[in-house]
């Protein structure tokens, strides 16, 4: 189990680690990646890290900025539009899919 961090308001939200395997945690800035934050969080974090996303940005921030994410997996996006009552085509990355067809099956 992971440990969870405490909150600090110039650190960032109280999140553990697991959703950022890819990057250097201790140089990230809560603030100016803020929605990097939240497409990972959304997409690999554990239920604590998403309740502590709410908590700290608040729930018009994160409306206001998680429908910019380029990528949401299909759960988090129902949840995403459940919770902050919004709709699919609101997510950016939702519309983008839609544009992007596939081959077509011959």
């Amino acid at each position: 189990m992971q440990k969870t961090a405490k909150a600090n308001p110039t650190q960032g939200p109280a999140i553990s680690k697991t959703a950022f395997w890819d990057v250097d945690f201790s140089k990230l800035d809560f603030e100016r990646r803020s929605l990097f934050v939240m497409e990972k969080v959304m997409n690999y974090g554990l239920w604590a890290d998403i309740v502590e996303l709410f908590r700290f940005y608040g729930d018009d921030r994160l409306r206001r900025e998680i429908t910019q994410a380029t990528y949401l997996k299909k759960t988090a996006l129902s949840f995403l539009c459940v919770v902050l009552n919004l709709q699919e085509c609101d997510f950016k990355c939702y519309t983008k899919t839609q544009s992007n067809l596939g081959h077509w099956e011959y």
